[in-house]
Order: C-alpha cells, then structure tokens, then sequence
C-alpha cells in the first residue's frame, strides 16, 4: 500500500474476514481518508462462528465493495485482505471472483491475501507468493500482539 501511494495512487482496500476490532493497518491507512478507502467488513474469525448465513451474507456484502473498487479505474490499487479465506470456506463463488477481477481496468493492480488461495485463482494471477513461519511466538504461549499481529 505505501509503494502504491508513493506512486500518488488511489487505494481501496476490503478486509473479509477482519473487522471485530480494529488493527494496526487500519488505524493507520484511515490517517489517509483521501487516498484510502478503507472497508473492515468481516466479524472476526468466521470459522469459529454457528452462523454459516451470515458468514456469507458478510462476505457477499465485502464482495460488492471490492466490486466498487474493480469497476473504478480511479483506484490504482485494491487490497482485498483475507478473501482466500472466505473463498476457502465457500462463502464466495470463486469463478464469480475470478470473472470480476478479469474484467477489471486494465492497469488496476490488485492484491489478494490470506492462506490456502485456490488452485483457479492462482490460475489467472500474476504474481504468487507464499508466506510461511519458520519460528512464532504463539508457540511459547505468546499471544498476537498489536504492532506485530495486529
């Protein structure tokens, strides 16, 4: 995102699955309210939710915003945080996401984040990178911690 407004880009960024409390990335992208589009609109960890609907009612309502974002070529960059998960969980149709970020503007780039990304969006994507913890703290019993985890 910084590299992006370095640029003198507009951002929008939709979180899935975040959004019961606030994290270090969104307290401070919202300094930026006119460069920044800033939409939390999970719960939390939905795969510890009893309520499948509304896991997908939220995640269908997070997918209109991103949609808002992809069909704006004002934004040079959209951030859709942790839609892999919602996509693993099945709370959006995948090839319904894929159509959409298709048919994006042309040089709209887009960053997509969260473990376990499908096979058919890894397909389409230019770029895939995979993170991976060599040694954490939560290990030891050291909860997340704002500045590092959140």
């Amino acid at each position: 995102v910084g590299r992006a407004l370095g640029h003198g880009m507009k951002v929008g960024v939709v979180q899935f699955i975040k959004g019961a409390m606030s994290t270090g990335d969104e307290l401070f992208l919202r300094r930026f309210p006119d460069d920044v589009s800033f939409h939390a609109m999970g719960e939390g960890y939905t795969w510890e939710t009893q309520d499948r609907e509304r896991d997908v009612l939220k995640a269908q309502q997070a997918w209109e915003q991103a949609r808002r974002f992809l069909l704006d070529p004002a934004y040079g960059l959209v951030v859709l945080d942790e839609l892999n998960i919602a996509l693993k969980y099945r709370y959006l149709d995948v090839h319904t996401v894929i159509a959409d970020l298709l048919d994006r503007p042309e040089m709209q780039h887009v960053v997509v984040t969260g473990r376990g990304a499908p096979p058919e969006l890894i397909a389409v994507a230019d770029t895939v990178s995979e993170m991976n913890d060599v040694k954490h703290a939560f290990r030891a019993g050291i909860a997340a911690q704002a500045g590092t985890e959140w």
